[in-house]
């Protein structure tokens, strides 16, 4: 069941949203070679429990972790650690917020130093397919309007789309209806209402699309060890069109 939001639900969220931009700010900050996950880990807590909030991730089915810290090909859900960032890696960090009632989710990948030209472009585009993506976020359009945006920025760019994971609903809940996939899908295909909050989060593999799942439970990696990237936003359709809710600061 899809769950719709008022407005004040939706300023609300953005309040949520304000400081989960504030803390992947505060991370951005920190990210420099010979930091490890776990300081950066370290530094979202303290800006979301400071604030008033509670770090989402942490806890949520068990994951340990304030955020996700998934380093080079690490595509999501990376644990953070005693792992040092090194120069040229790139680093996508996942990171919620619950504030007020309500949930916030974002990612951001950034370069650790200076990085190669090919890690930046995938970076560039990533982030590009989840704008091209929010352009098909409108009243009337249906959900495939979304994905198959985001995967033809993609794969016209010469990547490939991660199929086994996807963007979701967002309110009271971290993971509402409906699902939210990065590429043309068979299956429910509800069509685009005013009220409806997303979080729309394209991950894209410098390689093939292909997957693999870590011991740890937990971290997913491309089947090429290939870089991966993540770009994640939470969004709402309005009255007045799409308001991105968590993109204050990076």
């Amino acid at each position: 069941m899809i769950k719709l939001k008022s407005n004040e639900e939706i300023s609300l969220m953005a309040i949520s949203g304000k400081l989960a931009s504030q803390a992947m700010l505060a991370v951005s900050e920190k990210v420099k070679p010979g930091v490890t996950t776990k300081e950066l880990d370290k530094v979202a807590h303290n800006v979301i429990v400071k604030n008033g909030g509670k770090p989402t991730f942490k806890g949520y089915r068990g994951f340990p972790g304030s955020i996700c810290a998934s380093v080079n090909e690490e595509i999501v859900h990376g644990i953070p650690g005693t792992r040092r960032l090194e120069e040229g890696d790139i680093i996508s960090i996942d990171l919620g917020v619950l504030l007020g009632g309500y949930n916030s989710d974002l990612a951001r990948t950034f370069a650790v130093g200076i990085i190669e030209t090919e890690k930046k472009r995938l970076m560039d585009v990533t982030k590009e397919s989840f704008f091209a993506g929010i352009d098909g976020f409108k009243k009337g359009n249906r959900l495939m309007d979304i994905a198959e945006r985001i995967q033809k920025k993609a794969e016209d760019a010469g990547y490939s789309v991660v199929r086994e994971l996807v963007g979701h609903g967002i309110g009271k809940d971290l993971h509402e209806p409906p699902d939210v996939p990065n590429f043309v899908f068979k299956g429910p295909n509800p069509r685009l209402q005013e009220g409806l909050v997303l979080a729309i989060e394209p991950m894209i593999n410098m390689g093939v699309a292909g997957v693999i799942w870590c011991d740890d439970g937990w971290t997913v990696i491309t089947a090429d060890k290939k870089p991966s990237a993540h770009y994640e936003n939470t969004v709402a359709l309005t009255e007045e069109g799409i308001k991105i809710l968590t993109d204050s600061y990076v």
